[in-house]
This record gives C-alpha cells, sequence and structure tokens, in this order.
C-alpha cells in the first residue's frame, strides 16, 4: 500500500485520504512515529532513528510534593521528542538523567515544567558527551556490577526499559568495548538488534 493510496478508514461517515489531517483523541498509547490504519491490515515502516544526545543533566523538582507533575510533564515532554530521559538501572524516578543535543533544550525543558506543570527545578550537569544503545548476549538486563566500566562511564535506562551507557569520552567508548565483549553499541537508537 503506498501513502498515495486512498485510506479505508471511515470517520464519521467520510473517507480519509493520504494527506488528510485528523484530531485523534489520544489516551497516551500513541507516540511520534505511530502508524494508524484499518483494522485487519498492517502497515510498518523502518523505525524513526533517535539520534544520541551530546549534554546531559541530572534532574530531579525542588519541592518533592510536585514528584507526579515532575513525571507527568517530564513524560510529555520526551514523547514530544524535545528530550530523552534516562533513569539509573534498578532506582525509581526521584531523579532522572535528561539528555538533549543543545543546551538550550535546558532551557525550555526548564521553562514548560515551571510554566506548565507548576515544577520548579535542580538541575545538574553531568560530564557525559557520549551515548550508546546497548545490546547483550542473555535475556536478563544487565547490572553495573557485571560490567568492566571506565570511571567515565555510566550504565542507563530510557523510558522504554532499553539499557544505554554515557560516556564522556570517544576512549572510554572503544575501552569499554575491548573489555565487554558480550555486549554491541550502537551509536543509533530505534534499530533493532537480531
Amino acid at each position: 500500500m503506498k501513502l498515495t493510496q486512498i485510506f479505508v478508514l471511515s470517520y464519521y461517515g467520510k473517507f480519509l485520504y493520504a494527506g488528510d489531517i485528523i484530531g485523534v483523541f489520544d489516551p497516551g498509547i500513541f507516540s511520534i512515529g505511530d502508524t494508524l490504519c484499518t483494522p485487519g491490515r498492517k502497515f510498518a515502516f523502518d523505525p524513526l532513528p533517535t539520534f544520541a544526545p551530546e549534554h546531559f543533566n541530572r534532574v530531579r523538582p525542588l519541592d518533592t510534593m510536585k514528584r507526579k507533575q515532575f513525571l507527568k510533564g517530564m513524560e510529555q515532554i520526551a514523547q514530544e521528542g524535545a528530550i530523552q530521559i534516562f533513569k539509573t538501572p534498578y532506582s525509581g524516578m526521584e531523579e532522572v538523567i535528561v539528555g538533549v543535543v543543545g543546551t538550550l533544550q535546558f532551557d525550555v525543558l526548564e521553562y514548560r515544567l515551571k510554566n506548565e506543570y507548576g515544577v520548579d527545578l535542580y538541575s545538574e550537569g553531568l560530564p557525559y558527551e557520549y551515548l550508546r544503545w546497548v545490546h547483550h548476549d542473555g535475556d536478563e538486563p544487565l547490572k553495573p556490577e557485571n560490567l568492566t566500566l571506565p570511571g567515565d562511564a555510566m550504565l542507563v535506562e530510557d523510558y522504554k526499559g532499553n539499557q544505554l551507557l554515557l560516556f564522556a569520552s570517544q576512549w572510554s567508548i572503544g575501552w569499554t568495548a575491548d573489555r565487554n565483549k558480550q555486549l554491541t553499541l550502537a551509536e543509533f537508537g530505534g534499530t533493532r538488534f537480531v
């Protein structure tokens, strides 16, 4: 099925065509890159690549009573694609690590959380500049104690549960790959490991 073909989706008695713009109620199940089509049909695009951020901050709400608003705002802004959020494995979401491509995105995050969700932030810069998606042999999630990592590397998870490594230098990436042969490190997300 080509995008130029007619969609056979009926919406209030009208047929929709490729390029039509409609509003869809979203109870939180749709994300950027999702495809909707008629029941019984399958349609798939190649996954959208997720580019690795180059700047990282540890972020938490100043007022711990605003945790719920903090989490809702962080998840909403991450789903929009403005930021990427990470957490350390086996920990909660009291604080998160935010990754962005440009530092101006930190200012936008702070402004939006304050004005849209009423949350003031504590933000601390982290020394990492590189991120790699991790695939390993085995079904169990990786644990930091099972890895040989340099002092300037950190194991994190994204909000989808994927495991990643943060690095402060290119040298650390090579060092980690040499000492952890069970790992495959990918520069871009959205790719499937088979």
